[in-house]
């Protein structure tokens, strides 16, 4: 009699580590990517772990992903949010990576860009745990920290910057939120075979909601068929988002056009002078509200008739502003305030207008010609919507999820290399 032995063949998931000094709870438009992505890929069989900054529990990590917390001061991330330094973004580099070495090995390393340069940490963890590195460039450092008002001496800037130009280089991998972006990375002296497009989906959930009993709207006045138009901005304000033409603006309708009214909602160190400069120009038109929680954010956005976006044109390139795609989730209309030649300024093609930032009477005669065309302000938003449906966290996930498949067969088919991988867990 002949017996045939069957034995059981099982496959380990494959798994991904994830390192960045923001996770949800935290503010941050980092790390609520960083949480779509997360549950998406663990959802999809991923084994998922996220390293960030602070002493909470895991309790607001997705499904099936791990948080890995550094211990790091809450107080001392909310200092570095509101007034960043090098010394802070150091602080928390050293934390994140000494946390993520002590991990069991994973598959692919992907380092984001909070704090910056953690990049440079990108082939140290990817050598210690022998695997595939990824650098997900959310934001393009060293360069753009003088915009941002990072203080650090010039030589320090210079080494910085041939440092991360050589953490790129030695990626296996690097993905752009922005065409802009990518070319910059590309200069920096990175195949154009390793470099990745791969924009940012708006928050899911983001939707369009009807003005019509819009708390936000009604605790500011404004009362349905009253012919109020209503300029939002709504995100984080810092340095690299000039508002003089907006305050100019704002001046210059306030008496000419008294239906219109501007409303500043979110937090960050900008938020201080453009108060001042308000009070000192003795706007009436003008109203601040603080950072309001996730699950109001929709009816937040839906608020508007018109929102606007601002960027410093010496950070083309090096950013895409976040905030654009929830404006377009919630389907309104967009004034971009930045440069012609940028990914944001492509991205509000057909569903708002790009403007000079510091152009104080180009932009409230562009908020004069939405005001008195609410047919236009549909259409366009409309098309917002449409464009923001189009592309969604779930199907980001899914080109994400090929790339890391791609970097990590392509790591086993490496040849090995010296050096102490950690044991699987």
């Amino acid at each position: 009699m002949q017996f045939t032995h069957r034995c059981a063949v099982t496959f380990d998931p494959p798994s991904i580590l994830f390192v960045n000094r923001v996770f949800p709870p935290d503010r941050g438009a980092t790390g609520r990517c960083l949480s779509d992505l997360s549950g998406r890929m663990a959802d999809a069989g991923w084994r998922v772990t996220v390293v960030a900054d602070g002493e909470r529990s895991d309790c607001h990590a997705p499904a099936g992903v791990t948080l890995c917390r550094t211990g790091g001061m809450v107080a001392a991330r909310e200092k570095a949010r509101e007034r960043p330094d090098a010394r802070a973004y150091l602080d928390s580099l050293c934390r994140l990576t000494g946390r993520a070495l002590r991990l069991p090995r994973h598959d692919l390393v992907v380092t984001m860009t909070d704090p910056p340069l953690l990049a440079l940490a990108g082939s140290v963890l990817a050598a210690r745990h022998g695997a595939a590195s990824l650098h997900w460039c959310q934001d393009l450092y060293p360069d753009l920290l003088p915009v941002l008002g990072v203080r650090m001496p010039a030589i320090l800037r210079r080494m910085a910057g041939h440092g991360m130009a050589r953490a790129l280089r030695r990626q296996d991998g690097v993905v752009a939120i922005g065409r802009c972006m990518r070319k910059r990375i590309l200069t920096a002296g990175v195949p154009a075979g390793r470099v990745t497009l791969l924009p940012n989906w708006p928050d899911p959930a983001i939707r369009p909601l009807p003005k019509e009993g819009n708390r936000l709207r009604r605790s500011l006045g404004m009362e349905e068929g009253d012919g109020r138009f209503l300029v939002a901005y709504s995100g984080t304000l810092g340095l690299a988002h000039p508002m003089q033409g907006v305050l100019e603006a704002a001046a210059r309708l306030q008496d000419s056009d008294p239906a219109v009214l501007f409303l500043l909602v979110g937090e960050g160190r900008g938020f201080a002078s453009v108060e001042e400069a308000a009070r000192h120009r003795g706007l009436r038109n003008l109203r601040r509200h603080p950072w309001q929680p996730a699950e109001r954010l929709a009816e937040c956005l839906s608020a508007a008739d018109l929102h606007l976006v601002s960027m410093d044109p010496a950070a083309e390139g090096m950013l895409v502003p976040s905030k654009l795609a929830g404006v377009q989730a919630a389907g309104r209309p967009c004034l971009f305030l930045g440069p012609a030649g940028s990914e944001a300024a492509a991205l509000v093609e057909g569903c708002g207008l790009v403007v000079d930032p510091f152009d104080g009477p180009g932009i409230a005669d562009a908020i004069r010609a939405y005001a008195a065309d609410p047919g236009r302000c549909a259409a366009e938003g409309a098309r917002a919507a449409r464009l923001s449906a189009a592309w969604t966290a779930d199907r980001g996930t899914a080109a994400f999820v090929g790339i890391a498949e791609r970097l990590v067969a392509e790591r086993k088919l490496a040849p090995p290399v010296m050096g102490r991988p950690l044991p699987h867990a």
